[in-house]
């Protein structure tokens, strides 16, 4: 912000700032720019870091092709409703259960992309998601589960998650979601 808006801000008239800053007693850091304009604060915090946000759409099978332009519809919907402005949609057909998809690692190893909007946390990483958000989060970055519906309990989505991935391996890549939540319903009733 510049002197005079620090100053109101502070409750310090802008002609006492302004003294400070010549004389060098600011208690801030400030920085001239131009001849006039005199910024107060540190000059990185002043300019707002800009990044681009960025939805990812992803499901296991090119059969399922038709579910991806309907995941980015729900997601872009739900975008446009909480004030989010999309610079990039990433599609990508590949399973979640391997580390073989390209677009998710580029998308992680794009410092620049700072929101990444998914429509449930499986679509972006089937384990070990909560180790993802922690690392974006010590970027500044973030990742914006869409569907709140999910499963909340830790328990009940690592389960779900473990059978998953064991029913893939059973029963093949493209029923194993069903085949996993069938066997918790049963075993939950």
């Amino acid at each position: 912000m510049n002197l005079r808006e620090w100053a109101l801000s502070q409750g310090i008239h802008p002609q006492t700032a302004y003294r400070w800053y010549r004389t060098g007693k600011m208690p801030v850091p400030t920085h001239r720019v131009g001849n006039k304009l005199i910024l107060v604060g540190d000059l990185e915090s002043t300019q707002t870091k800009q990044g681009s946000t960025v939805i990812y759409a992803r499901v296991s099978s090119s059969d399922q092709k038709s579910d991806l332009d309907r995941q980015v519809a729900r997601v872009l919907t739900w975008a446009t409703e909480n004030g989010y402005k999309i610079d990039k949609v990433v599609t990508e057909v590949g399973s979640a259960l391997n580390g073989h998809r390209r677009q998710f690692l580029a998308l992680l190893g794009d410092p620049n992309i700072t929101t990444i909007l998914v429509e449930h946390r499986d679509r972006f990483c089937r384990f070990g998601a909560d180790y993802v958000e922690a690392a974006l989060g010590a970027q500044s970055r973030r990742l914006v589960v869409v569907d709140s519906a999910e499963v909340d309990d830790d328990l009940v989505r690592d389960v779900t998650e473990l059978l998953t991935s064991l029913f893939a391996r059973l029963y093949g890549r493209r029923s194993a979601a069903n085949k996993a939540q069938r066997a918790i319903e049963a075993v939950c009733s």
